[in-house]
């Protein structure tokens, strides 16, 4: 575990204070040794090592480049850092299983955490309405610019996050202790105007665990491995929305609507103190890390990373558009991917109109209290887990047994299988929920509509998910980035047109609106599943 702790803030702190005499890395070790005969050369010291080898090139970015890369600048030939061997201990991919689910669970905490914060806000809604004197729209805004900060921040930390000598760890770190901080004065403000600045300034620094989560876990999982990570994960955002009214709604009314704020406190400081022990997982900023360890040792300036190399070349007006100009180039340009872009919009949108829609339903047509309609958002709880096992059930019995069968690469849409029937699930479950809530019906009708609505959109998040990053790798990030931003700005809207859209047309009627939206989703599937492979032929952007 030593070797993961040295990676950690935490461990950083402790390398600093004892002057690096704690925590050394393999190249510091006075015995170190390279073992270069894996790479035609001899075993040597650290200096003598170095010193004969002309590459030491890593695995993961092999293809990147070539061993050896002349420093145009200079005239002098460089020497390529990298994974020692196939095996290297460092490479975040050869480490222990229980580095590897600690590391998941620390991801998973952070991500509930935040988005619980989203949500928790709900049951306030009706106080901080009097409190304020402002509408019911205007209240709405708490959360809806809660979502269009962590919409908004990937668009900055997800590009960060890339850069080898940033890498995740401070980002996520930093931020988060940034987050723990706003909540202070979140929870404290008699200003209506700082209240939502705090708010969207929350959802921002809570931003990078959806920026780089998924990322995270593609740094330690291989291919048969992510896929139930990534479930996991996705879980976990999916289900802390729904659970946080559920946190809020017996407390606010007894406590009062501030109280809501203070469990947003609760629950992120002790989250930060496990992320203090989250190693840094991104393999580049690793490999930058031991280039510089090497020169200090050696002082030998020849000594680069690939990504250090590649760096020199990038501008500033280049990484931004990378940034921001890229996502939406690819998004316009290419069908696969704007359907999924605005379709998971969509979902996501109509997920966040629940949180308006259920004290329509339940509190005025059924009578519920604030804390009982809190305890039918775990409907979403339940449809995640059957979603999450369904999918579980895809992978384990079709998808990787296919895998291992296979000489060849399986073609991606094989992944878009489960969407087929999956995406007649959204509709179904709308119209279920809209033409079944009345006071003449039992609640638990319309809960059933919800919760085949949510398993359902579960299963084809996952599926998307798992098939723009494999069909696109070159762009993932920034494809996850602009993901990020459409969800979040389509939900901040949805948020604020959802409570007028069923007061003028009804619950019936605008449930029905959304349900007639969701069928997007059957169409783009189905296309996907079918001519996906097509498309990805004729698109620039994705790997065949």
């Amino acid at each position: 575990m030593a070797l993961q702790l040295r990676y950690s803030p935490i461990g950083v702190l402790l390398r600093a204070v004892s002057n690096r005499r704690l925590l050394l890395y393999p190249e510091e070790q006075p015995d170190f040794k390279l073992h270069l005969s894996r790479y035609g050369g001899l075993g040597n010291s650290c200096n003598t090592a170095i010193s004969t080898i002309n590459t030491v090139q890593p695995h993961s970015i092999a293809d990147k480049s070539p061993g050896n890369q002349d420093d145009l600048s200079t005239g002098h030939r460089n020497t390529t850092v990298g994974w020692y061997a196939p095996d290297d201990p460092e490479n975040p991919r050869n480490w222990t299983n229980r580095s590897r689910v600690l590391i998941t669970l620390i991801i998973c905490l952070y991500t509930f955490a935040i988005y619980t914060s989203s949500a928790i806000y709900i049951s306030a809604i009706e106080d901080v309405m009097v409190e304020f004197d402002v509408t019911h729209v205007e209240a709405s805004l708490g959360l809806a610019l809660f979502v269009l900060g962590y919409g908004v921040g990937p668009l900055l930390f997800s590009p960060l996050s890339e850069i080898p000598r940033i890498g995740r760890s401070p980002i996520y770190t930093l931020t988060m202790a940034l987050y723990v901080v706003v909540s202070v004065p979140t929870a404290l403000t008699k200003s209506w105007a700082g209240f939502l600045t705090c708010r969207f300034f929350q959802g921002f620094f809570g931003s990078p665990c959806l920026a780089s989560g998924a990322a995270t876990l593609d740094d330690i999982y291989g291919p048969k491995g992510l896929p139930f990570a990534l479930t996991t994960w996705t879980s976990a955002s999916f289900v802390a929305p729904a659970i946080g009214p559920l946190l809020s709604g017996f407390a606010v009314p007894v406590m009062g609507w501030r109280w809501s704020m203070w469990e947003i406190l609760l629950l992120s400081g002790p989250t930060l103190l496990p992320m203090l022990l989250l190693p840094e997982t991104s393999g580049p900023t690793i490999i930058h890390h031991r280039a510089q360890r090497l020169r200090r040792l050696t002082g030998r300036n020849d000594l680069q990373s690939l990504e250090e190399l590649d760096s020199r070349k990038l501008t500033a007006s280049h990484v931004l558009r990378e940034a921001l100009v890229k996502p939406l180039e690819i998004t316009v340009k290419d069908p696969a991917v704007l359907f999924v872009q605005v379709y998971t919009a969509i979902n996501y949108g109509i997920y966040y109109s629940f949180f308006e829609v259920f004290p329509i339903v339940y509190t005025n047509l059924y009578g519920m209290t604030t804390g009982e309609v809190g305890i039918v958002f775990l409907c979403i709880l339940v449809a995640c887990i059957l979603g999450a096992g369904f999918y579980f059930i895809f992978l384990k019995f079709y998808m990787i047994p296919r895998m291992r069968l296979s000489k060849s690469v399986v073609e991606q849409e094989t992944r878009l299988l489960p969407t087929l029937a999956a995406s007649f699930g959204p509709t179904v479950g709308l119209f279920v929920f809209a033409w079944t809530s009345s006071p003449r019906i039992h609640w638990i009708v319309p809960t059933i509509g919800i919760t085949i609505y949510s398993g359902s959109a579960f299963i084809i998040l996952q599926c998307v998910f798992a098939y723009i990053p494999l069909s696109y790798p070159r762009f993932s990030a920034s494809l996850f980035a602009a993901n990020d931003f459409f969800r979040g700005t389509f939900a901040f809207a949805s948020i604020l047109y959802a409570r007028p859209l069923f007061e003028n047309l009804g619950i019936a009627r605008g449930c029905s609106l959304l349900g007639g939206l969701s069928t997007i989703g059957i169409v783009g599937s189905w296309t996907l599943n079918y001519w996906g492979a097509a498309l990805r032929a004729r698109s620039k952007f994705a790997d065949s």
